[in-house]
C-alpha cells in the first residue's frame, strides 16, 4: 500500500511538473508572431485622445490589425479597466526576413519592447510616460492623457518629450529600434493575455467597413473610443490625419498573405521591398488572418480570458 501511494504521489508531481510547463508554453506563445504579410502597414493616423471614463482605466493605443479578406483595419485606440498593478505592452508590426510580422501585445507589472513604436499618449517608443500605479490606485500623468480632475483625483504632471513621428512598424525602412536589455528582462516576465474586452473591442472593428485601410486610406473617421466597442457617440474621436500619404497596395490581401510552410516556418518564397505601406503578420488576438470570423474560437480564447481574470481576482482578494 505505501508502495502503491508512493507511486501516485510520483504520478501527481509528474502531472503537475506537465501543467506547469504547458502554461508557461501558451504564456511564451501570446507574444510570438502569428499571422505574416508581405505587405506593410499604413502609417499610424493623427487623433486626439477621448476623455478617460474613470478611475482604474488605462489606455491602450490604436493599432492597424490584418484580415485575409480585407487587409489592415484601424482597430481604435480605447481605456480599458486595467488588472490591478499591470502595465499594456502594446503589440507591434516587425519587419524581418523580407516580411512583416504582428508582436502581440500583452499586460505585465512592467512595459516591456513595442517596436520603437511612438503611439502616443505615453506610448513615445520606449516605456510608457501616461502613469504609474501607487499602491492599488493607479495615478495619471496630466501632461499627456486626458482626464478630468472632478472625476480622476489621482494625477501629476511630469514632461514627457512628444515626437511626430508616426511609422507604424520596426525594422529595415521604418523604426530601427531594438530591445535594451531592461526590456528584454521585462519581456521574460509573467504575462497576462489581453482580456475579453479588447478581443471583442477587435472583432467589433473587423466588422465595420470604415475602419479598413482601403476605405479609409489611413485616415479612419472612428480613431479613438472612450470604451471598448462603443463606436458611436460624443467620446468617438476621428483622425484628423493620415500620418503619411496613403499609398494602396500593388497586390490584394490574399496574394499579400504569407502561409505557413510544412516545417512550420513562413514561405519565403517572395521577398518584398520595405515600404510605408507594407504589412505584416498579426498578433494572436481575435483576427487571425481568416476572411470570416471563427466564431467558435473566439468564444473559446473569450471564456479562458474570463476564467483567467477571475482567477486573478480571487488572487488579490487572498492576499
Amino acid at each position: 500500500m505505501m508502495t502503491r501511494s508512493v507511486r501516485w504521489v510520483v504520478f501527481g508531481i509528474l502531472m503537475l511538473t506537465i501543467s506547469v510547463l504547458s502554461l508557461s508554453t501558451t504564456s511564451s506563445a501570446q507574444i510570438g508572431i502569428g499571422i505574416s504579410v508581405r505587405i506593410g502597414p499604413p502609417a499610424l493616423p493623427v487623433y486626439p485622445q477621448p476623455i478617460c471614463p474613470g478611475p482604474g482605466y488605462l489606455w491602450t493605443p490604436g493599432y492597424w490589425a490584418w484580415n485575409d479578406a480585407g487587409g489592415y483595419y484601424w482597430v481604435p485606440g480605447t481605456w480599458v479597466v486595467a488588472p490591478v498593478g499591470m502595465l499594456w505592452t502594446p503589440g507591434y508590426w516587425g519587419f524581418a526576413g523580407g516580411f512583416y510580422g504582428w508582436h502581440a501585445g500583452y499586460w505585465g507589472p512592467h512595459v516591456g519592447f513595442y517596436g520603437g513604436i511612438n503611439y502616443g499618449f505615453g506610448y513615445g517608443g520606449v516605456g510608457f510616460g501616461g502613469g504609474e500605479w501607487r499602491g492599488g490606485a493607479f495615478f495619471y500623468n496630466r501632461s499627456v492623457v486626458n482626464v478630468n480632475v472632478t472625476n480622476v483625483t489621482n494625477v501629476y504632471n511630469r514632461t514627457v518629450i512628444v515626437n511626430n513621428v508616426h511609422t507604424s512598424f520596426n525594422g529595415p525602412g521604418g523604426i530601427e529600434a531594438r530591445p535594451t536589455p531592461q526590456e528584454q528582462a521585462y519581456g521574460r516576465e509573467p504575462h497576462t493575455a489581453p482580456m475579453a474586452a479588447q478581443m471583442e473591442h477587435e472583432h467589433a472593428a473587423s466588422q465595420n467597413r470604415q475602419l479598413f485601410a482601403s476605405e479609409n486610406h489611413g485616415r479612419p473617421a472612428i480613431a479613438a473610443a472612450a470604451r471598448p466597442g462603443e463606436f458611436n457617440g460624443p467620446h468617438v474621436q476621428r483622425a484628423s490625419a493620415a500620418g503619411e500619404p496613403y499609398h494602396a497596395p500593388t497586390m490584394s490581401p490574399q496574394q499579400a498573405r504569407v502561409q505557413s510552410s510544412r516545417n512550420g516556418g513562413f514561405n519565403n518564397s517572395a521577398v518584398p521591398r520595405p515600404g510605408n505601406n507594407g504589412a505584416g503578420n498579426q498578433r494572436q488576438m481575435s483576427s487571425r488572418g481568416n476572411p470570416k470570423p471563427d466564431k467558435a474560437a473566439q468564444k473559446k480564447v473569450e471564456k479562458q480570458n474570463r476564467a483567467q481574470e477571475k482567477a486573478e481576482h480571487n488572487s488579490r482578494e487572498h492576499r
